[in-house]
């Protein structure tokens, strides 16, 4: 059972808009998925989360020119050729 921390109470619009839907719109979309409200809600936060958050962490940004020589000495200096020449 879930804890009153870990409960969260929603409140319905009115009419639905860009930001909320109304209970109606809920249980219309419980029915269509074959899902209670509550995977409804969870499915529609699991589908926000993935296209607004990162997949990644975010990293250092762009190298460095010091370390852009690091990686071409690394890599045999090979820069300029391109990979269909170095094969052939």
């Amino acid at each position: 059972m879930a804890t009153d921390a870990e409960r969260l109470l929603v409140r319905f619009r009115g009419a639905d808009n860009r930001f909320g839907v109304t209970r109606a719109t809920l249980s219309k979309l419980a029915q269509e998925l074959g899902l209670n409200e509550t995977q409804v809600i969870h499915y529609a936060l699991r589908q926000l989360a993935t296209s607004v958050l990162p997949a990644y962490e975010a990293d250092d940004g762009p190298l460095k020119s010091s370390e852009l020589k690091v990686v071409e000495q690394l890599a045999g200096g090979r820069r300029g050729k391109s990979v269909k020449s170095s094969l052939f």
